[in-house]
């Protein structure tokens, strides 16, 4: 089995929240702890952000990959954006807006202090 080493040089936030530093999400306070843990429970949304790593996707090529209904994978992106797993943006499509989802977290550091 391969190893592979991770360095962390992090000036760690005073305050309980969800922070992003570089691929780094940093979790701090129970509360905000229970958040993320809850949003990672799924391993249908854990499929989702691997899948967004590779690229910016919309709604339509989520519902694709983890064969469900658009209204279903709307509903677990909007669960990994209120953690800040994800960031939606927007794009003009032929009807309206197209929303896009976009992931740059590879760690996600639980602070429990």
């Amino acid at each position: 089995m391969s190893e592979e080493k991770i360095v962390l040089e992090i000036t760690l936030p005073k305050g309980d929240g969800i922070y992003e530093y570089n691929d780094t999400l940093i979790v701090k306070g129970e509360e905000f702890i229970q958040k993320v843990a809850s949003a990672l429970s799924s391993l249908t949304r854990i499929k989702i952000l691997k899948f967004v790593r590779e690229k910016p996707v919309n709604i339509a090529e989520i519902a694709n990959i983890i064969s469900q209904s658009k209204a279903n994978a709307s509903t677990q992106i909007r669960i990994l954006e209120n953690v800040k797993l994800l960031k939606p943006w927007y794009e003009p499509g032929i009807k309206g807006i197209r929303k896009k989802a976009e992931s740059n977290i590879k760690k996600v550091l639980l602070i429990l202090e």
